[in-house]
C-alpha cells in the first residue's frame, strides 16, 4: 500500500457503488483492456487514492508509471480519460499543479491516482506512450 502525501489535502472523491467498466487502452502497444469493476469484490485500496484508475489499473495487473507511489507528489501516472470522465472526481488544485508538470496534456488529462470514477458510467482510460517505464529493475 502506498503511502500518504503529507503536504496536500484529500478531495471529495465518492467511491463506486455499482459495477462499471474500465478499458484501459495502451498508447504506445495499441492494446487495450477492459476490465470489470464490482467495488464489492474487486481488490482496491492498494496504491493511490482508494478505487482511483490507478488502483483499479494495480489490481488488474495493468502498469501504470508511478514514481511517487501514488500520492500526488509527482506527475508520471498521467493519463487520459477519453470517455466517462464526468463520473470522475474532480481534479484538485494540488492534482491540477502536479498536472502542470507533465507532457502533452489535454482537457482529458488526469492523474490516475487521484482520478475516482463513482461507477455511473464505463471509462476509457488512455495511458499515454510516453508514459511507460521501460527501464525495469531486476533482481539479482
Amino acid at each position: 500500500m502506498a503511502g500518504v502525501n503529507p503536504y496536500i489535502q484529500k478531495g471529495p472523491a465518492p467511491k463506486a457503488t455499482q459495477p462499471f467498466k474500465v478499458t484501459f487502452v495502451d498508447e504506445a502497444t495499441g492494446q487495450s483492456t477492459e476490465v470489470s469493476v464490482d467495488p464489492a469484490t474487486f481488490p482496491l485500496g492498494h496504491i493511490g487514492l482508494e478505487g482511483s484508475v490507478l488502483d483499479i489499473a494495480d489490481g488488474a495487473g495493468i502498469e501504470i508509471n508511478h514514481s511517487c507511489g501514488g500520492v500526488c507528489a509527482c506527475s508520471t501516472c498521467h493519463v487520459r480519460i477519453e470517455k466517462g470522465g464526468a463520473s470522475c472526481s474532480r481534479a484538485t488544485e494540488n492534482e491540477e499543479d502536479e498536472l502542470d508538470k507533465a507532457p502533452d496534456l489535454s482537457p482529458e488529462s488526469r492523474l490516475a491516482c487521484q482520478c475516482v470514477p463513482n461507477g455511473t458510467q464505463d471509462l476509457i482510460v488512455l495511458i499515454p506512450k510516453w508514459n511507460r517505464n521501460e527501464v525495469k529493475e531486476t533482481p539479482h
